[in-house]
């Protein structure tokens, strides 16, 4: 018997393991997927964009999609993180910006639009957990830069990482149209940090695991700590296949498939649930039971609905080689290092929500396979021959390429949600998650005014030539939503401290709980939000709500 299982292991599983195992509790982290070593990290752009390594095979594991526009469901990885012990933050990109404080009243601020919905609680809130996670998994950065974030009480742990040149110039472009540069909060180590070194600026990071470790992944801070602890076994290729109950409807365990295929049982006084917010969904739907015929703790139906991805746009400039200052484009450094929050939210006209985003400045991708698939299908028809061949030479060879990314909230609707597919099974034979996407008009016009905003910014700069890129699109590795928190138990499936209402030892802690998504990466805010949830664990515990 586990005093507490947990499935998961990254952004959701990794706080609750290190503060249970640290106070004392018996710690089971179940991983869906292997455990991989700093070495064993393929610094392989085959292996890493085309064959998605640390994804499930789509011929064992697909999602099935069902988007507006599209005639018929697709098989697709959309809504998969990393499988992986670290989960999603093995991969990460790992900009850790913090939500604003209106991020968690948005229906109190914009009213009723499509299913908007105030958190359980505020900024205020969470802000001492978003200290403890930037100085548990080391995030550089440079507090007050941003004159748009939140109170702070205390000062990132470590200094910016190294920014190119470029950044100097970009700043004064910026301040020419009245804006707020800073440099870009990364959960990467700039000097060496908790034992682990500072970053090799090796140009393989967002989709890539750190063979360095200086990025701050829950398997190499977090999990690795709790470990040290004598409290927490890391269990990789652990497939749980169900939540068990007792006849009280608690939560007593799980069945699991471990490496050989074979079922496993485990019982333990609280389960929690971190596999991402679709699988977590799809798990507590494959959990049905004589007390909960529509799976676990779904009793009003809500688990699945609200999902939400994260809505990005996207721009570039080109800048020709020759045109342009030697030192704006001859340093290899691969982070240009600058954000902007000053259209987080947006002027009155631009769309019937005045919700923006975060914008980063970045260096496009070398990569030669992924950035020939986005060269060919760049506006929106599939270039193939001599038109490629042209856009690839001019890529790299002609023109020093700077792309803006925005991040901006993706807004809950009735049409966006996870279901079982009623047809396409996983390889174990289990019903695979079937997602169901509706976009808004709001993610074009908000991230298209923006995207233009930014695209006038490398104008200023000198660019030569400026065009969006895409606008309005599905970011499917950061997902949010499914098991909504709330107050009220009508119309939330957790309470503030990601409980169950129905199932008062069941806590789902990843991105499921979040009722709204952000303008700004969420991968912060989840670790902050577990940290919360995992000492609220502990006193209850301590109180003798789960007898342990």
């Amino acid at each position: 018997m586990e005093d507490v299982i947990i499935i998961g292991s990254g952004a959701g599983g990794g706080p609750l393991a290190l503060t249970l195992s640290l106070a004392g509790f018996r710690t089971l982290v179940l991983e869906k997927g292997p455990e991989v070593e700093r070495a064993q990290f393929p610094h392989d752009e085959l292996a890493g964009t085309w064959r998605s390594a640390l994804l499930p095979s789509l011929g064992e594991e697909p999602h099935v999609i069902v988007r507006d526009g599209f005639a018929a469901p697709r098989h697709g990885s959309v809504g998969w993180v990393a499988c992986c012990v670290g989960g999603g933050t093995v991969h990460m990109g790992a900009y850790f910006g913090r939500f604003q404080a209106d991020d968690f009243r948005m229906r109190s601020r914009f009213g009723d639009y499509e299913q908007l919905a105030d958190w359980p609680y505020g900024y205020d809130d969470l802000e001492p957990y978003y200290c403890r996670a930037e100085w548990e998994i080391g995030v550089a950065g440079e507090a007050d830069a941003n004159p748009f974030e939140g109170r702070r009480s205390r000062p990132y742990p470590m200094p910016p990482l190294d920014s190119n040149p470029l950044a100097g110039f970009l700043d004064q472009a910026c301040a020419r149209h009245g804006l707020h540069p800073f440099p870009t909060p990364r959960g990467v180590n700039s000097v060496p940090y908790q034992g682990r070194p500072a970053c090799s600026y090796c140009h393989f990071c967002a989709g890539y695991g750190c063979r360095t470790g200086a990025k701050g992944s829950t398997q190499e801070t977090l999990l690795a700590r709790a470990r040290q602890t004598g409290n927490c076994t890391v269990l990789p290729l652990a497939r749980v296949r169900e939540i068990l109950v007792d006849r009280y409807g608690w939560a007593k365990g799980c069945i699991y498939l471990d490496a050989e295929g074979c079922e496993q049982e485990v019982q333990s006084r609280v389960v929690c649930v971190c596999c991402s917010a679709v699988e977590s969904a799809r798990l507590l739907l494959l959990s049905k039971s004589p007390q909960f015929p529509k799976g676990l703790a779904n009793q009003t139906g809500l688990v699945g609905q609200n999902l939400q991805f994260q809505s990005t746009s996207s721009g570039q400039a080109k800048f020709f080689r020759g045109k342009h200052p030697t030192e704006m484009f001859s340093h290899q450094n691969p982070f240009v290092g600058r954000a902007l929050m000053d259209y987080y939210f947006l002027p009155d006209g631009v769309s019937d929500l005045p919700k923006g985003g975060m914008m980063v400045f970045r260096h496009a991708g070398l990569g030669p396979i992924l950035r020939s698939i986005l060269l060919a299908q760049q506006g929106g028809k599939t270039q193939w021959g001599m038109p490629l061949k042209t856009h690839l030479h001019e890529f790299f060879h002609e023109v020093h390429p700077i792309e803006i990314e925005l991040y901006h909230d993706f807004i809950p609707n009735a049409g966006t949600y996870v279901e079982l597919d009623p047809e396409v099974c996983d390889k174990w034979g289990l019903p695979v998650a079937r997602i169901n996407i509706q976009t808004p008009d709001h993610h074009a016009r908000a991230g298209g005014w923006v995207v233009d905003r930014g695209l006038d910014v490398m104008t200023t700069l000198g660019a030569d030539e400026v065009n969006r890129l895409f606008i309005g699109e599905v970011a499917g590795f950061l997902v949010h939503g499914t098991c909504r928190a709330g107050r009220d138990p009508r119309t939330s499936v957790l309470n503030e401290y990601c409980q169950s209402h129905e199932v008062p030892n069941l806590f789902v802690v990843d991105g499921s709980f979040m009722p709204t998504s952000g303008g700004v990466p969420p991968t912060l805010t989840i670790l902050a939000n577990s940290f919360r949830t995992a000492d609220f664990i502990v006193a209850e515990a301590k109180r003798g709500r789960f007898r342990l």
